[in-house]
């Protein structure tokens, strides 16, 4: 018995790490494949679409009791998420502001600790700063660019998303994970539609490549990806899947080096190794802890009883 649910878990687990594994590629295809200077319009796109369809193809209506909730998880993990992201990514190297977002699994442990009382153990905090000093000697150059509002928007972002995910958990709500996936989507991508019309200018004429890559984020970057997310956060611990988002800028970095040719440096190499090391030492430690596929805490289950 004990074995098959180990086995169901690292089944769970690998099935999510495939999510933030899908957005690793974002920036090779925003890079080569779609009109510049667009963020909010990509972000808008990619998700918008991918919620409708979802939406519809649940056909699952979003209960009234729920709508505040499931409002507040659309803006910590799509809407606001993806704005603070962009706008991270266009103040700051990506290196850095991958290196912020990797505090994503320390930040969920103190939503555990300080809301649930879950105090984390020595291997998961020193898991957690492996992964923050691993990114940071894989990604970051000494000459990088610390400007002050893209730190601001890269830390806000990391604890949209971190919020995004340790609520997730907490307010389970027994809805499919296709309806759930869906509305988060299409509501977060309502919240992106005003950025987008007042910031980004509007799009040109697209060629096939462009329609090709618009269609690739939205179809496996939202749609197949964020299933695979939020079906994790159902299954695993908030700090479980938040190592998982390590996997995105790791995926990154080698196709840049598998399809643009980028070097890799030792020193690089050891940053990618610390990184997995860490990944492997957060999911060890909460298979460990008995938590990777625990329901939620007496708390969590007395709101959910309640919404």
């Amino acid at each position: 018995m004990a074995s098959t649910s180990t086995a169901h878990r690292w089944r769970d687990v690998l099935l999510t790490g495939i999510a933030p594994a899908i957005w690793g590629s974002t920036y090779i295809v925003t890079t080569q494949l779609l009109p510049p200077d667009r963020p909010f319009t990509a972000a808008l796109l990619r998700v918008l679409p991918a919620g409708l369809l979802l939406v519809l193809a649940s056909r699952h209506r979003l209960p009234r009791a729920l709508w505040g909730r499931i409002l507040a998880l659309s803006a910590l993990n799509i809407g606001a998420f993806q704005a603070l992201l962009f706008v991270a990514a266009y103040r700051l190297p990506g290196g850095l502001a991958s290196v912020v977002g990797a505090t994503q699994p320390l930040l969920v442990m103190l939503f555990a600790w300080g809301l649930d009382g879950r105090r984390p153990s020595r291997r998961l905090v020193l898991g957690g700063l492996a992964g923050v000093a691993g990114m940071a000697t894989l990604l970051v150059s000494p000459g990088s660019h610390w400007d002050g509002l893209g730190i601001v928007a890269a830390i806000a972002g990391a604890v949209s998303m971190a919020g995004g995910t340790f609520l997730g958990r907490r307010w389970q709500s027994g809805m499919p994970v296709l309806a759930m996936t869906g509305w988060q989507l299409l509501l977060g991508g309502l919240m992106l539609l005003p950025l987008a019309l007042a910031c980004d200018p509007p799009l040109p004429a697209l060629a096939l490549r462009e329609w090709l890559g618009y269609g690739y984020l939205s179809l496996f970057g939202a749609l197949f990806a964020y299933l695979l997310w939020f079906r994790g956060i159902a299954r695993l611990s908030p700090v479980a899947v938040s190592s998982l988002g390590l996997l995105s800028p790791l995926t990154a970095v080698l196709l840049g080096w598998g399809l643009l040719g980028q070097a890799l440096s030792p020193l690089s190499l050891l940053g990618l190794f610390v990184v997995l090391a860490s990944v492997l030492c957060v999911q060890l430690g909460m298979a460990a802890a008995g938590t990777g596929a625990s329901p939620a805490s007496p708390r969590a289950a007395g709101q959910n009883g309640r919404a």
